[in-house]
């Protein structure tokens, strides 16, 4: 039991930290069960340490969320920014819907996973290397009810690229936020918001579809990896908000060539 918590708190500090820098929660998943060989709960485990995860950010966003509320009948543009979120989040959802079962059994192994690491590193230093003085600056006169319908569609087909493990959900959606005129600032916002209903929503399928999975005897060890989850989360949404506010992302896509490259070695020599 021991050796599971300590397992438990392992996992939940990579997938709260994970979730929301744009390096793969699911990449860095994969590689860490092969390497804990943490299969007493597999995928039902994954479930939770994600809820726990999709908590923190909407706990995080509680007040803009409360605000977006209670304005949402007399300002025209909350509304529509909502209808932009879910026009984001309607391409990974629809590709995940339907091909999501044949991704997970062909695609989640460490090899891809450090491809997709290594693709995703090489594509920010790109990206970042030849952003226009518009994406680089921080307009703070430009918000995020001023997303337009073209950057909402750009953001939501790149963002489907992240259905591939080592991809990053968060990592796709701000690249092509950058890639489609968001400052950094906005990117990285825009990112965060089109996670709650993509996020919470597959949470809830696919917890829906794992029920029958459940153990009571498990349910410590699940509880626990939620709560950690989300407590190291929140702790990552906000660091990740001060560090875009005076630095680039080339620090993320160094990052990932760098493991990528290690974990293509290692599985190379077996």
């Amino acid at each position: 039991m021991t050796e599971d918590i300590v397992k438990v708190i392992l996992l939940s500090l990579i997938e709260g930290v994970t979730e929301f820098l744009p390096i793969s929660s699911t990449g860095h998943l994969v590689l860490g069960t092969s390497v804990l060989n943490f299969d007493v709960i597999g995928s039902v485990f994954e479930i939770f340490i994600q809820f726990g995860a999709a908590v923190a950010l909407i706990a995080y966003y509680r007040n803009s969320l409360a605000s977006h509320a209670r304005k949402a009948r007399t300002v025209p543009a909350i509304r529509r920014f909502w209808l932009l979120v879910c026009l984001g989040c309607l391409p990974a959802a629809a590709f995940g819907l339907a091909l999501g079962a044949h991704i997970e059994a062909l695609l989640f192994t460490p090899q891809i996973v450090a491809v997709s690491l290594v693709f995703g590193g090489v594509v920010f230093l790109l990206v970042e290397r030849n952003l226009p003085a518009s994406v680089r600056s921080d307009d703070r006169s430009a918000t995020i009810l001023n997303i337009t319908v073209r950057q909402a569609v750009v953001v939501g087909l790149i963002q489907a690229l992240a259905l591939i493990p080592g991809m990053s959900r968060s990592g796709s959606s701000i690249v092509g936020g950058m890639l489609a005129g968001m400052n950094r600032r906005l990117a990285t916002e825009f990112s965060f918001f089109l996670a709650m209903p993509l996020l919470g929503g597959a949470t809830l399928y696919r917890l829906a579809d794992s029920l029958q999975a459940l153990d009571s005897s498990q349910l410590f060890l699940l509880f626990l990896g939620a709560t950690l989850s989300a407590i190291f989360a929140w702790f990552a949404i906000g660091w990740l908000v001060n560090f875009i506010a005076r630095n680039s992302f080339l620090i993320f896509g160094y990052y990932r060539i760098a493991i990528g490259l290690f974990v293509l070695a290692v599985t190379s020599n077996g």
